[in-house]
């Protein structure tokens, strides 16, 4: 670098490799005159000019870009954590196929449609495939519906490292970096998905510093390029407790660094005995907001059925007659006044009225017996004692 801060007039390119070495790290090169390459080394100064506040009138600030629910949300990054073999993988197709088509298929309607990118770092590209094709055929989504407005790959095909683990701490891939933002504006995406987020790099998994430094880099790269940044993560060993956003797997900074983070259940035992669904529990989930900075947080679960949709390709398989895939769809916990008129109601108040009962369940002059005696429910059925407490309320 010459006195003026610029590069000696004999270098005449800087390069990256094409494509990342074995660690998936990639290193900015200079190429001087006589052909050989050396690193670069030196960095210009550093100078900081803080900004002055500016007085603004703040209706003159332009809304948040909210795309698709609260969730998904234009120059910022998102994040679901969830157990494995929930369905957040599922989730996370049906959702980009909803947005790619701009039509409500899991209770939320996107703005429009969107032009929606899906990094899968797991799976191979048909399976992908058949994962999205099971989600058109359950929900009858057309071909020019999604077609040019989605895009799909696999981490087997198309590697995505972002950042790799050194000595002296994670080593940003700013190529990787540079490409990813330049791919994202050249096709002026709305929303790239990273699924799971444990795949995009090569960091320490506990190690705060660099798990920040790398969710940090996805949100440049949601800014930069105008879209939603969305990160599918793990969550540690919690022993059937119930998942939070900090049960994310590894370091913190993940979750800290999401602006939205949203967690995914399992139905338990118990719940699916309340809600009438027996050993089927197992295919429910329910997503619940584990951080909400932009938006209030919504204090309503949102619940979800992992159903078995068949491909149609062929017959006499080894084990199956044909493939079936998981999807998603909505589903609702039942209503307590589902069935119920306003006769029932009026009979049920009638009899109550009649007796001296109390609220507390364990006790035998329950009020609810009463009500289930009118309704004819059993009260020592979960799915019926549940929707006796729902009526009490």
């Amino acid at each position: 670098m010459n006195e003026h801060g610029s590069w000696d007039e004999g270098l005449e390119e800087v390069f990256v490799d094409p494509k990342p070495k074995g660690d998936g790290s990639q290193r900015a090169h200079a190429k001087k005159g006589n052909g050989a390459d050396h690193s670069i080394g030196e960095e210009p100064p550093v100078e900081f000019n803080p900004t002055p506040f500016t007085w603004r009138d703040p209706a003159t600030f332009p809304r948040r870009q909210f795309i698709y629910g609260r969730h998904y949300i234009r120059q910022f990054l998102s994040a679901t954590v969830a157990p494995g073999g929930v369905g957040k993988s599922s989730l996370s197709i049906v959702e980009a196929v909803a947005m790619a088509a701009g039509i409500d298929l899991l209770g939320v309607r996107p703005v429009k449609p969107l032009r929606v990118w899906y990094w899968n770092g797991e799976d191979p590209q048909e399976e992908i495939d058949r994962r999205v094709m099971a989600a058109c055929l359950q929900f009858e989504v057309k071909r020019s519906d999604i077609e040019g407005r989605l895009f799909l790959d696999s981490g087997r095909d198309t590697e995505l490292v972002i950042a790799t683990q050194t000595k002296s701490g994670a080593l940003i891939a700013s190529p990787v970096e540079a490409a990813l933002k330049k791919a994202l504006k050249a096709s002026e995406f709305d929303v790239m998905i990273v699924d799971p987020f444990v795949s995009a790099h090569r960091v320490g998994e506990n190690d705060n510093m660099a798990v920040d430094a790398v969710a940090k880099t996805f949100g440049r790269i949601a800014g930069a390029a105008n879209c939603a940044a969305e990160l599918i993560h793990h969550v540690r060993k919690t022993g059937g407790a119930e998942i939070t956003a900090e049960d994310g797997r590894g370091a913190s900074a993940l979750v800290a660094a999401a602006r939205s983070v949203r967690v995914l259940n399992p139905m338990s035992k118990d719940e699916g005995e309340r809600a009438g669904v027996g050993a089927e529990h197992r295919f429910y989930f329910r997503a619940d907001t584990g951080k909400a900075n932009l938006a209030p947080p919504s204090t309503k679960a949102t619940w979800f059925r992992l159903g078995s949709v068949p491909l149609g390709n062929g017959s006499g398989g080894a084990i199956d007659d044909q493939d079936y895939v998981g999807v998603v769809t909505p589903w609702q916990w039942p209503d307590a006044l589902e069935g119920v008129s306003t006769g029932d109601l009026r009979a049920v108040q009638a009899a109550v009225g009649k007796g001296r009962w109390r609220e507390n369940a364990q006790a035998k002059d329950w009020a609810g017996v009463a009500v289930a005696t009118v309704l004819k429910l059993d009260p020592k059925d979960k799915a019926d004692k549940a929707k006796i407490s729902d009526l009490g309320k």
